[in-house]
């Protein structure tokens, strides 16, 4: 299956702002940021086709995936 998957902010760093990935079905985010390499602790925020989801999640066909890192500002 094709999954989008979009990095922001600090997540793009030395890694890629977009890319379509083909997955395996029943593929879950976790598996998802474990294969691009990007360390659990940094995501905080992750949407799946613009709603509020989590590591545990399982991704479907079509699906975008956006992942965010912590949040700062002031």
């Amino acid at each position: 299956m094709q999954v989008t998957i979009k990095l922001f902010a600090t997540l793009r760093q030395g890694r890629f702002d977009v890319d379509t990935l083909n997955l395996p079905p029943k593929t879950k985010v976790t598996d998802v940021i474990q294969q691009i390499g990007v360390p659990h602790k940094e995501v905080t925020l992750i949407f799946i086709n613009g709603r509020h989801s989590d590591f545990s999640s399982e991704l479907h066909e079509g699906d975008i995936l956006a992942l965010f890192p912590p949040v700062g500002g002031g």
